[in-house]
């Protein structure tokens, strides 16, 4: 993925979908904007204001979601944004949307800008985001959403991975509640305070509040006279850019948008109220907090929405210079200076976790709670990634068992693909409870459940013989993910990726191996039949075991998996969820 986490580039191009009439293949849904940036939509440095680009692309990606809704749509929440590069006077931003995967009443959009120089013909990408778009009834009754159907290989992917995305912001409030309330996290903000406590140098954070009103007039609004969604951010990016220009009496650069929800809606006619304060700085970087409340008349004030933004001040060099320390408010301002520094915690979970590539050393991420949403998804998201990959090359079949083979980026790649007897819930149940794998894998000696995380994850320490005569066994400390089908037509999946925990360090008489992406995809083909395939990105500690198989010279990998079909088919009668009991 991108270093922010936002959305995966497929390595190769996919060729054009010609359609039978050949035509080309175009998205039904894709909307593309085109906007020359005029001193207008500029900011004093002659660059593009962030809040225009937002507007932008918010109302872009309105019109993708409106065409695949057929009636209004508004803006529910936005994911992170990461603001890679900035736009220039005269050059021309291209934005691109399109949905992804429509839920019941809800959508996600994809939405790319990037910028072109007439002058030089090069392109950069300054930007990704995904939107959720709400459908608007017209009637009482909700509107529901038809189904989107991927046809390219690309679209096959973000429809895949869109699931996942949509559960990590349904428990995005969670997470950062369990990690304020977590002992070691309370304990590090007290040695942070202890450590960077200068108060010659601090800036009350009181000097950093902005107060601003915005009236919503008729072009502020779209056609159901709400308020663009992509106007309020506009606002709020404006009051906060403010807030921040005061700490460091200069003029900063808007890096990140944190993931945010639209709290209510807002129309014509509304006053909106935007405050800004800066929460907390760090080495090289602010965070500001922004409210957006609405009011008409005598009526008490609505909490429209409240974002966080980071930003960085930027010497003649172009690099981050260092900010001075905030002095925060007492009361609330305590509350949000913590805040500031939990999410900012979540902030380099995710990046690290979920830019972490195969080629970098060591594959293993250490585990903790704070940080086991971002690897969980991380989880699922590889397997999702690896299975989509459309370049696979069958090697061998055996006893209707294949074995394919995948060579990309110096690594390479094996799934095992067989059909069984059994229902497709029943049999994810059985693989996914790895401490019973050892019954059907040779590979696997023993397997013990050592964190039973929760319902979804699970980490297990695995030990497999040596590879070779008279050597040492191996162990993997394994992060075992498992999800059911978000809807009709998707695989159940069991991902596996190596982590690290205090309690469980390296053995000296015992080899640690490292596991980047492997695991099950469970596909329905009836009520009593499934296609599973077996996935695994070899790495030196796993490529002995099949490298055998592979070269040609042995068909252990099919006798192992028809073990496995034996294994179902002796244990498919039985309960076919996940019960607090399995674990």
């Amino acid at each position: 993925m991108t270093s922010d986490g936002s959305r995966p580039q497929l390595e190769h191009d996919e060729a054009e979908l010609i359609m039978e009439d050949g035509g080309v293949y175009r998205n039904p849904t894709e909307v593309k904007m085109s906007q020359i940036v005029l001193p207008c939509h500029a900011n004093h440095r002659k660059e593009l204001s962030v809040g225009q680009l937002l507007k932008w692309m918010d109302s872009t990606a309105c019109l993708s979601a409106e065409r695949h809704a057929g009636c209004s749509c508004v803006t529910a929440s936005v994911d992170d944004i990461h603001f890679e590069r900035t736009i220039g006077v005269g050059q021309v931003v291209n934005i691109q949307a399109k949905v992804n995967r429509a839920f019941n009443t809800s959508m996600e959009v994809g939405i790319v800008a990037s910028c072109e120089d007439l002058y030089s013909n090069s392109h950069w990408t300054v930007c990704q985001a995904f939107a959720t778009f709400v459908a608007r009834s017209t009637g009482t009754e909700k509107v529901h959403l038809k189904q989107l159907v991927p046809r390219t290989h690309r679209e096959q992917v973000e429809y895949s991975v869109a699931a996942e995305r949509r559960r990590m912001r349904l428990i995005h409030i969670d997470t950062m509640k369990d990690l304020l309330n977590s002992t070691s996290f309370q304990s590090s903000i007290s040695e942070r305070v202890d450590e960077g406590q200068d108060e010659e140098k601090e800036v009350p954070a009181e000097r950093t509040r902005v107060e601003s009103v915005e009236l919503v007039l008729p072009p502020h609004a779209n056609h159901q006279v709400s308020t663009f969604g992509g106007q309020i951010m506009a606002w709020m990016e404006n009051v906060a850019t403010i807030a921040a220009s005061r700490l460091c009496n200069a003029h900063p650069t808007l890096r990140t948008i944190d993931m945010f929800h639209f709290r209510g809606p807002s129309q014509v006619g509304d006053r909106l109220i935007l405050k800004a304060i800066v929460n907390n700085t760090f080495k090289n970087s602010m965070e500001v907090g922004v409210c957006a409340e609405a009011y008409q008349g005598e009526e008490p004030l609505r909490h429209i929405n409240s974002a966080f933004m980071t930003f960085e001040v930027l010497d003649e060099e172009g690099s981050p210079r260092p900010l001075p320390p905030i002095c925060p408010e007492p009361k609330d301002g305590k509350r949000r200076y913590q805040e500031a520094i939990a999410r900012k915690k979540i902030r380099l979970d995710r990046k690290y976790i979920i830019s972490c590539k195969y080629t970098e050393m060591p594959l293993s991420v250490p585990w903790d709670p704070t940080n086991q949403v971002y690897l969980s998804y991380n989880n699922v998201f590889a397997l999702k990634m690896l299975a989509a990959r459309n370049k696979w090359v069958l090697s061998s079949k055996k006893n209707n068992v294949k074995l394919y083979t995948l060579e990309e980026n110096q690594t390479l790649s094996f799934r095992v693909e067989a059909e069984v007897k059994v229902p497709a819930a029943r049999a994810f149940l059985l693989l996914s409870d790895l401490s019973r794998r050892p019954e059907w894998d040779k590979h696997y000696k023993q397997c013990e459940l050592i964190v039973p995380v929760d319902e979804d994850d699970l980490i297990y320490r695995v030990l497999t013989p040596s590879v070779s005569e008279g050597g040492k066994v191996q162990d993997f400390i394994l992060l075992a993910s498992r999800r059911p089908p978000c809807d009709d037509g998707d695989p159940y999946v069991v991902a596996l990726r190596s982590v690290t925990l205090p309690t469980h360090p390296p053995i000296d008489d015992i080899n640690r191996g490292e596991v980047f992406c492997a695991g099950f995809t469970i596909y329905e083909v009836s009520e009593s039949v499934s296609k599973i395939n077996y996935y695994n990105q070899t790495n030196p500690g796993v490529l002995p075991y099949i490298a055998t198989d592979i070269a040609g010279l042995s068909s252990s990998f099919c006798s192992t998996f028809l073990s496995c079909n034996k294994f179902l088919l002796e244990n498919r009668t039985g309960p076919s969820v996940i019960s607090n009991a399995a674990m």
